[in-house]
């Protein structure tokens, strides 16, 4: 997301299934609030699915309540299993996938006891190594169904309330409050796009589960066209496979009371969105590059959603200008030495042992490859391949380096120069090259 360097857009569309499952706040708690990790504008949150504690991205996007990973060690009873087959954006067929049903889900004081699960065992699909930590799962409609649910983008934190809450009642007056549908379990509302000099009202998804700005599908509605200027890109991973298409961007797009200039807009090609289930006049989709810039409020009982901006509302929207798609590779043990004082505190230096004092501790660090390198992009002509190692960008070690922070790199500002370190076949290349605004 935040144009981010790696879209990870996880819909997954309707099995026309009827669940039985509902969330309930216990405890006679007015509120339950739930505090998140934010990487690349998506929102992931704690979950216990069967006593055992989980990491699920919590997305508007999706209707069923997705598990496609576990950690090594991890032992998660399911029951009533059955095979399903299940399709979503990507370029390939529908998968093997398996329900469970009378699962219990805990979020805090927010529990379900007849919880329905959707597995898929995918090998392929290994969405933790995109935004480099443990995920788990997906967590869609149920979470949101029955009551207002909150998040807060920069508090880090979703509050669910108990319909019996009054201070939510006083809080939404304060917010602009704008008309949803809810259609296939989905949020839709409508919003206003320019481009090529026309204005049109058109119909999107509120889609917490992608991190790009807007998706539009000019190869699905009529009123979508391509702007004047596009590249040809790999925008993500879904479950039926990789997702190609374009970006470009509208020169402006106004979501409720907020005009945004020239917003970076993804345009997936029809191969795929074959599978999808398109709801009648859907546009695209609003994705959580614009949805962080806000503190926002569903409320599906009601068919409503408000929003008040926060202090991200008029930053501009950057693109990954090198090319380059990272993804987290696994961990390794690195050995740094420490020293011991008398105070307590203890001092890291890496690769330093000329002190007697100093001790040597082996720490798990993080290890990132390149994903997949973008045709003509900067890092294309500084030779850099799909599946080199990176030891540093611009002289920073990536062991202290996260994905969100090497794509906040790789997307700074036009002009920056990066230096960048690999690893190839066992050895070490060095290259560089200039971030250059191309759309």
């Amino acid at each position: 997301m935040k144009n981010s360097v790696v879209l990870f857009l996880l819909l997954i569309f309707s099995l026309n299934s009827f669940s039985q499952s509902e969330f309930k706040i216990i405890n006679n708690k007015r509120k339950v609030v739930i505090p998140f990790k934010s990487i690349n504008n998506l929102v992931f949150i704690p979950v216990t699915v069967n006593d055992v504690p989980l990491t699920f991205l919590l997305d508007t996007g999706v209707q069923q309540t997705i598990i496609f990973s576990l950690d090594e060690g991890e032992d998660l009873k399911l029951r009533n299993v059955e095979s399903i087959k299940l399709k979503g954006l990507g370029s390939k067929d529908a998968i093997d996938a398996y329900s469970s049903t009378k699962n219990k889900i805990e979020i805090k004081n927010f529990v379900d006891e007849n919880h329905e699960i959707y597995i898929v065992l995918n090998q392929e699909f290994n969405f933790s190594s995109q935004v480099g930590i443990p995920v788990n799962g997906i967590l869609g409609y149920d979470f949101f169904k029955n009551h207002k649910v909150e998040i807060d983008y920069r508090s880090k934190r979703v509050i669910v309330y108990s319909n019996q809450d009054k201070f939510i009642i006083k809080k939404l007056k304060k917010l602009n409050s704008y008309d949803i549908t809810i259609e296939i379990f989905k949020p839709y509302i409508y919003a206003d796009i320019k481009e090529n000099n026309q204005s049109k009202s058109l119909k999107f998804l509120l889609d917490t589960g992608n991190s790009d700005a807007l998706w539009l599908f000019e190869n699905k509605h009529k009123d979508v066209n391509l702007p004047s200027k596009t590249i040809d890109d790999f925008l993500g991973r879904g479950f039926s496979g990789d997702i190609f298409g374009k970006r470009g961007r509208v020169k402006s797009f106004l979501f409720g009371n907020h005009l945004f200039n020239e917003p970076i807009t993804t345009y997936p090609d029809s191969i795929s969105v074959r599978s999808v289930n398109f709801v009648e006049n859907r546009a695209g989709s609003i994705g959580g590059e614009i949805l962080s810039r806000y503190t926002i409020v569903f409320d599906y009982p009601n068919n409503k959603f408000y929003s008040s901006p926060n202090q991200k509302i008029d930053e501009e929207f950057h693109f990954n200008m090198s090319g380059i798609e990272v993804e987290h590779a696994g961990l390794e043990w690195v050995n740094e030495t420490f020293e011991s004082r008398g105070s307590g505190i203890k001092i890291f230096k890496d690769q330093e042992q000329e002190k007697n004092s100093l001790q040597i501790r082996f720490t798990l660090k993080p290890v990132f490859k390149v994903a997949s390198i973008r045709k003509n992009s900067s890092a294309e002509e500084a030779g850099i391949k799909k599946g080199d190692r990176i030891i540093s960008v611009n002289g920073i070690n990536t062991h202290n380096l996260t994905i969100e922070k090497i794509n906040q790199l790789l997307k700074s500002e036009e002009g920056k120069n990066i230096s960048i370190e690999l690893e190839r076949n066992g050895v070490t290349i060095k290259t560089k090259f200039q971030l250059k605004k191309i759309i």
